[in-house]
């Protein structure tokens, strides 16, 4: 399914160029056909510091994600840019105590409850984080402008292509495959770890969504593919979702690049009562404030509060466990209730030098699928809350290769009272391109 998609939005990319250069030509800019140049962007060159911006706004904005190549193919009268890059990562790390079995994600949810004797060390080395990325843009500052862009990681054992992005921007509509509008992605601290904070809402969607911005101010609506995992019993079981997901949000930005988010989303939840040989709907709601803090004294700081019920698809660290809704156990009537749950982190990070920066981040997320007033209980062995911390440094040894080092706990805790803890120290090395 996700080679699929990728392959479609890929046509649905460069079928969109090929329209806009249709239209390019029809708007007397000129003609589609006209030669293009290859070109190294500087940001010290007036001209190339334009380009690196307009490539810049047509890429997600969060640490780790590759949008401004080196390299760019520019159209004769600069109405057509398209760029090329991504880098190659390499990661070492050593977990211990109950280690997660995946060198890229540090995930909390997986660590370990019942680890073998003698399996309390894991060595790990990987590159399935390097990137490869496609940044494309046709007219830039006209109304017709048109976005495209496309990023792979080289995930799994075989290192084939993970499609992380895949969208069009047009009028401010971002159409395509992309990461939930729910999630602040501007607001997400560094981290080797490819996850990061547990309580990020970071799921990958397909989605069709809206941005509207004035001065310091946006204002922001999308519909996304319904995403539900629910736990099921005799009494009740999944069915085929109807209604998209509907994340907003109005957020503030000011002159140093501090930014203040409210974000929503709702949701509802179709389920088929066995009891009564019928669907019932259950609503989902989230609420978020997210956000960065820049300061004159080197210091930036990142933060996010999420709370609501029935959305813990959304949520990074849970998503998967089946804790959107969860049987009413008080009865045998059939009916599901939305999980409650909050996650929060807090970041700081400190600038030494441009080139040379450290943070420190912590995360919790909790659910409370086992405090319902009707008597509502939950398994012993369903996760309950996590924690997450982690420290890391980053030096920019060129303005191709950077070096980091990170060290992050973690612990997970179940309903029973449970708990396991995970230990990584890890490293890496990039080459930008």
């Amino acid at each position: 399914m996700k080679k699929s998609l990728s392959v479609l939005s890929i046509v649905l990319v460069f079928s969109a160029f090929l329209f806009s250069g249709s239209m390019y030509a029809q708007s007397g800019y000129g003609s589609a056909q006209q030669k293009t140049e290859l070109k190294v962007l500087s940001p010290e060159n007036e001209r190339d510091s334009v380009i690196i911006e307009v490539f810049k706004q047509n890429a997600p904005q969060r640490f780790n994600v590759a949008g401004i190549p080196r390299f760019a193919l520019i159209g004769k009268e600069h109405k057509y840019y398209m760029g090329v890059g991504g880098y190659v990562k390499g990661t070492a790390s050593f977990d211990f105590k109950n280690p997660i079995t995946n060198p890229i994600y540090f995930t909390t949810s997986s660590i370990p409850m019942d680890q073998s004797k003698g399996n309390g060390g894991l060595y790990q080395m990987s590159a399935q984080t390097s990137n490869l990325f496609f940044n494309f843009v046709a007219l830039p500052g006209s109304k017709y402008q048109v976005g495209g862009y496309i990023n792979f990681n080289m995930a799994g054992d075989n290192y084939g292509f993970d499609l992380q992005y895949a969208y069009l921007t047009i009028a401010g509509f971002t159409i395509g495959y992309n990461f939930t509008m729910f999630c602040d992605q501007a607001a997400v601290p560094p981290t080797i770890d490819q996850e990061g904070p547990s309580s990020l809402p970071a799921v990958q969607n397909t989605l069709m969504n809206y941005v509207y911005s004035k001065k310091h101010w946006s204002f922001a609506v999308g519909a996304e593919m319904p995403m539900t995992s629910i736990t099921n019993n005799k009494y009740n079981e999944y069915v085929n979702q109807r209604a998209p997901a509907i994340p907003f949000y109005v957020q503030y930005k000011s002159n140093n690049g501090s930014t203040v988010r409210f974000s929503g989303l709702w949701r509802n939840m179709q389920y088929r009562n066995l009891m009564k040989d019928k669907n019932h709907n259950q609503m989902g709601w989230g609420v978020q404030l997210s956000g960065t803090v820049n300061t004159p004294y080197n210091f930036t700081f990142y933060y996010q509060g999420v709370y609501g019920k029935g959305i813990a698809n959304f949520i990074q660290d849970v998503s998967g466990l089946g804790l959107d809704l969860v049987p009413d156990n008080s009865s045998k009537s059939g009916k599901m209730k939305a999980v409650e749950l909050w996650g929060a982190y807090c970041g700081i990070q400190y600038n030494f030098t441009k080139n040379l920066f450290c943070s420190h981040t912590y995360s919790q997320v909790r659910d409370y699928a086992d405090r319902y007033p009707d008597g509502s209980t939950a398994w012993g062995d369903q996760y309950k809350y996590a924690q997450y911390i982690v420290n890391n440094i980053f030096w920019s040894v060129t303005p191709t290769v950077q070096v980091g080092a990170e060290y992050i706990w973690g612990r997970r805790a179940n309903m029973d009272g449970t708990k396991r803890n995970d230990n990584r120290v890890q490293a890496m090395v990039q080459f930008n391109f």
